[in-house]
């Protein structure tokens, strides 16, 4: 393929954005040397670089886009917002239908607030936790990957360069899917800790997970455990969110959080993020209760903008009137399958692991030792590439993926494969061209 236009936009745009993206899982460094540095469009599951190279989407967007690029029925509603304006000096009408409607999905919870992307939503949750309880420490999975590039989450990362260490000392952390290494936590911090947030399931969610491959028994024993000891529960659907369930785990396990947070595929790429919660917790962030102590919960310019509700609303109604999550989860699980097929045929099963997540399959790469190896990950990403498929060791499945990109997947990765057996035999640095790609969350650059 041909990059040289890439190649051009990079000795540019490190000079213009620090890191040359915005969010740092774009960056340079999380893609093998022969990628695309810049996308120009994308139309249903399928994209094009600014030199002109055709790829299948597998991301779709950092697994924002739930339905497909530039997908008809979301932009019709999103154009129907933008001819009437899309931010006002007061709150648009939409705002109460958004608000009607989300909640519907949602009935373990009694209001919403809105916001323009994750980090904002998940940080307010865990104000609005320290708030209700008058404590001080938040606990997270500490394997987990991402939960918010503010202080609380990123100063428990190796990113915690100007981070202060009294507010890293108020996050703490426990295995996640481990129902004893949280009752630890809580033990080791008795009356302390104000909130526990996670994400549902992870990929790899799977019997030999601290869950047994039950994440729903995990969840309700960590609720009840949260309870117990008085602190509030926060469901981070983010990722889960419209995928492993609609409207995500939340719904699937029948959970009763005391906060969910959400965002990515809910509004098909747009940038609408939402936290729904219980009225007692909720309502400290709200006015009309004279004599009440006010919590500054969100407050953003761009949270009510019009046309990102609307694309939400019209996500939430075109994933009603169609089996959308049946569809991704058996695209899912034929992708799983399909390419355990070709694992296996290449005698390849102690070397590349795929996950059992039809939601969501993601991909283990290992070397000749049997350890996870960046620059074999980084090696089958070139070759994915090489043939047209954009892959970052996961499979987000949309909408617009039907059996002709799920064949274009399967045949690009059978000749990935094919390569990475012969640098198995030699060396990933035989085949790579340049460098291997990086973890995001390291020390030094």
């Amino acid at each position: 393929m041909d990059f040289r236009n890439s190649i051009k936009y990079r000795e540019v745009i490190h000079k213009l954005v620090p890191g040359g993206a915005h969010t740092y899982s774009k960056g340079d460094d999380q893609f093998p040397e022969l990628a695309p540095a810049a996308i120009e469009r994308g139309k249903g599951a399928w994209l094009w670089d600014i030199d002109g190279n055709k790829f299948l989407d597998c991301s779709m967007g950092l697994t924002s886009v739930s339905l497909g690029h530039a997908f008809e029925p979301v932009l019709d509603r999103v154009k129907i917002e933008l001819d009437k304006g899309v931010n006002f000096q007061r709150p648009s009408v939409i705002e109460k239908e958004m608000g009607e409607t989300f909640l519907e999905l949602v009935p373990q919870h009694d209001m919403i607030k809105f916001a323009k992307n994750g980090s904002i939503v998940t940080t307010a949750a865990v104000k609005l936790a320290r708030a209700f309880t008058k404590r001080k420490l938040i606990a997270f999975p500490g394997d987990h990957p991402f939960y918010s590039y503010d202080d609380w989450f990123i100063g428990k990362t190796a990113c915690d360069r100007g981070v202060p260490d009294e507010t890293k000392e108020l996050s703490v952390t426990f295995k996640s899917c481990d129902i004893n290494s949280l009752k630890a936590l809580f033990e080791k911090y008795p009356g302390q800790i104000a909130g526990v947030i996670t994400e549902p399931e992870k990929n790899f969610c799977n019997k030999n997970c601290a869950c047994g491959g039950e994440p729903g028994t995990f969840l309700k024993a960590a609720i009840e455990l949260v309870h117990q000891n008085g602190a509030l529960f926060i469901l981070d659907e983010m990722i889960t969110g419209f995928k492993t369930g609609f409207p995500g785990s939340i719904a699937k396990y029948g959970l009763e959080p005391d906060m969910a947070t959400w965002g990515k595929g809910i509004a098909n790429g747009f940038s609408f993020c939402a936290l729904t919660g219980k009225r007692a917790v909720m309502e400290l962030g709200s006015i009309d209760i004279p004599g009440q102590e006010k919590v500054f919960l969100i407050s953003t310019t761009h949270g009510g903008e019009t046309h990102g509700i609307g694309a939400c609303l019209a996500t939430i109604d075109f994933f009603k009137k169609n089996e959308v999550i049946k569809k991704l989860q058996e695209t899912g699980k034929t992708i799983i399958e399909k390419c355990r097929v070709i694992i296996k045929n290449a005698d390849l099963n102690d070397y590349i692991i795929v996950s059992d997540s039809e939601w969501m399959p993601a991909f283990v790469f290992k070397n000749r030792n049997g350890t996870a190896d960046m620059g074999y990950r980084t090696l089958f990403m070139q070759e994915m590439i090489k043939n047209g498929v954009l892959f970052q060791g996961i499979f987000t499945c949309s909408f617009s993926h039907n059996l002709d990109e799920i064949n274009a997947f399967t045949s690009a990765f059978k000749k990935a494969s094919d390569v990475y057996k012969q640098a198995l035999e030699n060396s990933y640095k035989d085949y790579l061209v340049g460098n291997a790609t990086k973890p995001v969350f390291r020390k030094i650059v």
